[in-house]
């Protein structure tokens, strides 16, 4: 139930020493063995769970990453890349040690095809910097998981976010990649064509792989017209059940929100401390609708009339764009303002995602399994797509509540699986959910260990993550 490491072999001593001294020849400084640089790389957020690597070093083009991967292979010296650091189900923590491959200098905005909406950039590039970028094109790149975490970094873990519901996820925004493969070869997958009936889907086959196959180093990713209208509001609710109804009737009715939010009264009162907000403290919809005036309009109007339908109060509409902004800011640090709750607790950031129709049911039973914990818990969620996270308030010192800080995420995984859904539609496996692999997956996980041994045969590739033993 719990994210403890699995037993792992760490490499031989000289093999580390062979690969920490040609690192240091090739890269200098950007080859680092300093403390600090390893304590920083040895984990990402949410979990307690730590690897310190040996050396954490910074490539800059696709040959550097190369070299690494082929000269650590040779060693059988394990690798973990790392993004902005902003994982949450521990995902970075080099189990191992070996080397950490910081995609940080990976920065470069490779080219923008405005007529094609489309794009290539390394796979360190923030999704802030992209969209700061193309500002002036008219186009945006919507997947928005809240975090500023990297290009390369979403892909790698599948990202999802607030306009998922609209504009999907990194799944359906990925065109291609460049990937190096644990051997060092440098392959490019996918093209700038919306579809393809070519051989097998390597692109997607890499998206979601969380740097156990391969390094991913530039993305290719679909880009969209920025919207002529964008309408927001937020619309408070007597109770939970009420509020998922309204969401499930407004996407049975055909509207297409460009976001819809759901935040429990905890969340709220969290929001309201944390963002200076002046909320009621009652479950509550962050709406955005985007469109011609005409299509938000419309839309805004059929939903209002559908959350009074379900006991919804009153719509408060956020109408200048630097209000919009600070509404969404608020949502986006709810994973802070859970923590503020309790000053010097920890965060167990975990989610699901579940059928629409099965949404009502999941976030009921997690609510009810919530107050039998004792735990201050938040319940925030994507629910356009079925997808709810829980913000799970801790003491990691305490072994009985992180007990039961464990056993509610655990059971909220094999609820939505129970229920046709998925341990995670956003934050991934990592270490924490591997233990709902073989319950989701069935026979799926020996195909998934076959293809991780066909592609990476010495197992150098983020050792102890995603496959169960």
């Amino acid at each position: 139930m719990t994210a403890h490491a699995p037993a792992i072999l760490r490499p031989s001593r000289d093999a580390v020493a062979a690969v920490i001294a040609q690192l240091v020849a090739r890269f200098g400084a950007e080859a680092s063995t300093a403390q600090a640089a390893r304590d920083q790389h040895s984990h990402g957020e949410g979990l307690y769970a730590v690897g310190l690597p040996d050396v954490v070093v910074w490539p800059q083009t696709n040959e550097d990453v190369a070299f690494i991967l082929a000269l650590c292979d040779a060693h059988r010296v394990p690798v973990v890349p790392f993004g902005a650091g902003s994982s949450l189900e521990g995902q970075l923590p080099a189990l191992a040690g070996g080397v950490s491959i910081d995609m940080a200098r990976f920065d470069r905005i490779l080219e923008v095809n405005p007529d094609s909406m489309d794009c290539r950039v390394q796979a360190g590039v923030t999704r802030e910097a992209l969209n700061a970028h193309i500002r002036d094109s008219g186009l945006f790149f919507p997947v928005d998981p809240g975090a500023n975490a990297s290009l390369g970094g979403m892909a790698a873990t599948r990202a999802s976010g607030t306009n998922a519901v609209r504009y999907g996820t990194m799944r359906e925004n990925v065109l291609g990649l460049t990937i190096v493969t644990p051997q060092g070869e440098i392959v490019r997958t996918g093209s700038r064509a919306r579809k393809s009936s070519t051989g097998l889907d390597l692109t997607h086959l890499y998206v979601g792989s969380e740097g156990t196959l391969g390094v991913i180093t530039e993305v290719a990713l679909k880009l969209y017209g920025q919207p002529e209208s964008v309408v927001a509001a937020v619309c408070p609710f007597p109770d939970l059940e009420r509020a998922v109804g309204a969401v499930v009737v407004a996407l049975q009715s055909g509207l297409k929100p460009a976001r819809i939010e759901l935040l429990d009264e905890m969340q709220v009162r969290a929001s309201n401390l944390y963002s200076g907000l002046t909320l009621a403290e009652t479950p509550t919809l962050f709406l955005e609708f985007h469109g011609s005036p005409t299509v938000t309009a419309q839309e805004v109007a059929s939903m209002q009339a559908i959350a009074a339908d379900h006991g919804g109060g009153d719509f408060a509409f956020a109408d200048r764009p630097e209000d919009r902004t600070r509404l969404w800011k608020a949502r986006h640090n709810s994973y802070q303002a859970t923590m503020a709750l309790r000053p010097g607790a920890a965060n167990m950031g975990t989610d699901a995602c579940v059928p629409i129709a099965a949404l009502p049911e999941c976030l009921l039973a997690c609510q009810r399994d919530v107050k039998e914990t004792g735990l201050i818990v938040t319940i925030v969620g994507h629910v356009g797509d079925g997808n709810f996270h829980l913000g799970i308030v801790y003491d990691p010192a305490d072994a009985e509540e992180t007990a039961r800080a464990e056993g509610l995420a655990f059971r909220t995984a094999r609820r939505a699986i129970a229920l046709g859904g998925t341990a995670s539609g956003e934050h991934g496996v990592g270490m924490h959910k591997i233990a709902h692999m073989q319950a989701e997956h069935g026979p799926g996980v020996a195909l998934m260990k076959r293809l991780k041994a066909a592609l990476d045969p010495n197992a150098i590739m983020n050792p102890g993550k995603m496959y169960p033993d």
